[in-house]
């Protein structure tokens, strides 16, 4: 298949100002209803992120993948930040199948979203997993394939290879830990997916735009790290509240400026 769909490349810097399990009691600032993931989004431009990493809960609080609440929070960051990228998640976090994620993103129809190789394949490699990641290419939806491990890119290269997966302009995610009570990524943590990324860019002639995430004090570490090679940031309440110099983040927006101000251009 050829395919001539034109992709957005990821942000430099991606906020992910929740995610799916956290809460006001972990932080007061952590954004939980629309308006307040809208309002931090905002806030977060103005420091220098230029997309979100966008997760909505229900009435209660709780992660829920609703193509309702998508329309309607993807409409409000138009509306207020038009030049910012606005990426969706099907995260499962234990809740959904691949089908309840697949028919998510065919319903809310995104420019950007976010997949688990893992779980999408949970269930095995069915005709409607490829079908799905070929019809989204199409579309020209850009899809950041999440990589919990080293192992995970091999696999990705092999669907790739196959032809289950696209292997066209690939976005990708290395994730640095899991979530896990008192996790502490370290950027030694990703120099174990480089050969592993280059490899799959060899076989498959292409070049990747790739970007990573860490867990607890040391994101900043991690993140400079894949900056320096070739990569970009994904940052935020949902890994990390904690700034380089050990203290509590104001806010989202202030991670965004903690990121910014340790950049070595900056110094």
């Amino acid at each position: 298949m050829t395919i001539t769909a034109q992709y957005s490349p990821l942000p430099e810097i991606m906020i992910a100002p929740n995610g799916a399990r956290k809460g006001k009691a972990d932080h007061p600032a952590l954004p939980i209803t629309i308006g307040e993931t809208v309002a931090t989004a905002i806030a977060c431009h103005a420091a220098g992120a230029d997309g979100i990493h966008a997760h909505v809960r229900d009435g209660e609080g709780k992660h829920i993948l609703d193509a309702g609440l998508y329309r309607e929070l993807l409409a409000e960051l138009k509306q207020n930040i038009p030049d910012f990228q606005a990426q969706i998640t099907t995260e499962a976090v234990g809740q959904y199948s691949p089908a309840e994620q697949r028919a998510l993103v065919e319903a809310v129809n995104p420019s950007s979203v976010s997949i688990s190789v893992k779980e999408m394949l949970s269930e095995g490699e069915l005709p409607q997993v490829s079908r799905f990641y070929h019809a989204q290419a199409e579309k020209g939806t850009a899809i950041q394939h999440i990589l919990y491990s080293k192992e995970e890119v091999d696999v990705l290269l092999d669907l790739c290879t196959r032809g289950v997966i696209p292997a066209q302009s690939l976005q990708l995610l290395f994730v640095l830990g899991r979530y896990s009570e008192g996790q502490v990524s370290s950027p030694d943590d990703l120099l174990a997916f480089m050969p592993h990324k280059e490899a799959l860019e060899k076989q498959l002639q292409i070049k990747t735009d790739w970007a990573c995430c860490a867990f607890g004090a040391r994101e900043t570490e991690c993140l400079l790290m894949a900056e320096k090679l070739g990569g970009k940031s994904r940052i935020g309440f949902e890994n990390n509240m904690t700034n380089l110099d050990g203290s509590l983040a104001r806010d989202n927006a202030d991670r965004v400026r903690d990121l910014i101000r340790a950049r070595p251009h900056q110094r």
